[in-house]
């Protein structure tokens, strides 16, 4: 009986996967080829690869390995058992300080950060309005919890106002009701900024509260890339901003930036928090320089990043908008971030026109539905700093002529 049970859970999870693949949808894990040219990292500002920032990096770690020595490996547990130690005190200090946040909560990566946070503040009958097009762990998060959850169209303030005017109608006698609206101040999959002032007015207006996550702007916006949001000075109008450092920062890990009733309740009651290992010394290590460099070097880094996305954007508007044969979404607009899109309706064309990319050495990736809507798949392009003009001009070249 056990083993007819087994066969059965094997055969629908090959019919789920044989039908990813007749839609040209199945998803693997690819080896880059380390000779082409990175049209498709989020290592916007060319971190990862720093060696000046490695050196620095591999000091300190020196160092603190020497402090830590039970801990140089690994962290040993969770944060409130034995994988807390001093450095994750000051390195949060650090974060709130560069953040300009009253506390700062460290955490792995991104998407753990956004789901402890969503699934452990909102209670049963609180509503989340969240932009239809956030990230999977902020929808994660959210269905974690016990609240109700709305989206609403895409930066659309209109659409987003008229959704907490009927939900505020709907619920007049709840006063106690938390009404959280959810956004990202860079979108990933089409680069587009969010507008943050008006939403911050639109949430004041209805006393509503804001979670901002700040993947994509990390490293690119604010003093020293500390984000969208402290460029805009909003700081104090958000509840909660989740910035991590995968993305500009260019390694690994996550903070949530709050009041300090928010970092101590999530001490107290986010799962995902309680009951992880902590993140190893390295990492600690990684984020900390990582600061200190951008400190000295992100204006300078992000004046050849933004000098990019120009050159990017100009050119490649003469192939979008001028060739009204070729297979694109004439809607898309060119971003003024690092992400930009160069959409290509359907799976196969879109896969396609990638492979035909890469083979001329360049690596970049199709995204294919379901990762976006049936009819919106494009290619993903992510500008660098370190990418040179030619680069650019001989990518758009090749483009032009395969798709």
């Amino acid at each position: 009986m056990k083993n007819n049970l087994e066969n059965h859970l094997q055969n629908q999870l090959q019919a789920k996967l044989d039908k990813r693949k007749e839609e040209n949808n199945l998803r693997s894990l690819v080896l880059p080829n380390p000779n082409n040219i990175d049209f498709f990292s989020n290592d916007y500002l060319g971190l990862a690869r720093n060696k000046e920032l490695q050196n620095l990096i591999l000091e300190e770690y020196k160092i603190q390995s020497n402090r830590f020595k039970n801990s140089r490996n690994g962290s040993t547990g969770s944060r409130l058992l034995s994988g807390h130690n001093q450095y994750f005190e000051e390195i949060e200090t650090e974060l709130a300080h560069f953040f300009c946040a009253e506390k700062a909560l460290f955490f792995a990566s991104g998407y753990h950060a956004n789901v402890a946070l969503l699934s452990s503040i909102l209670k049963r009958n609180d509503i989340v309005l969240y932009d239809n097009l956030v990230h999977a762990s902020l929808k994660e998060g959210y269905r974690l919890s016990r609240a109700n959850h709305f989206s609403f169209k895409h930066n659309d303030l209109e659409d987003l106002e008229k959704k907490i005017i009927r939900i505020k109608s709907m619920n007049q006698t709840n006063e106690k009701q938390t009404i959280l609206v959810v956004v990202e101040s860079v979108y990933s999959m089409d680069g587009d900024v969010c507008p943050l002032k008006k939403i911050v007015e639109i949430c004041e207006k209805y006393n509503a509260s804001l979670v901002v996550d700040e993947a994509h702007s990390t490293g690119i916006f604010g003093k020293n890339g500390n984000g969208l949001v402290t460029e805009l000075g909003l700081e104090k109008r958000v509840f909660a901003r989740i910035n991590t450092f995968g993305k500009g920062f260019g390694t690994q890990g996550a903070a949530i930036l709050g009041s300090k009733t928010l970092i101590n309740y999530l001490i107290n009651f986010a799962l995902p928090f309680i009951y992880t290992t902590a993140p190893p010394l390295f990492q600690l290590v990684s984020i900390k320089k990582t600061m200190d460099f951008l400190k000295s070097n992100q204006e300078k880094i992000n004046c050849k990043l933004h000098k990019n996305i120009k050159l990017f954007a100009s050119q490649s508007e003469k192939i979008l908008y001028l060739d009204s044969d070729k297979n694109f979404i004439n809607s898309q607009k060119t971003s003024t971030t690092p992400i930009q899109i160069i959409p290509i309706k359907g799976n196969e064309q879109c896969q396609k026109v990638a492979l035909s990319l890469q083979k001329e050495g360049f690596e970049v990736r199709a995204i294919k539905s379901p990762t976006v809507k049936k009819g919106n798949e494009r290619l993903r392009i992510c500008l660098h700093s370190f990418t040179t003009e030619s680069e650019i001009l001989r990518f758009l070249e090749i483009l032009e002529k395969n798709i």
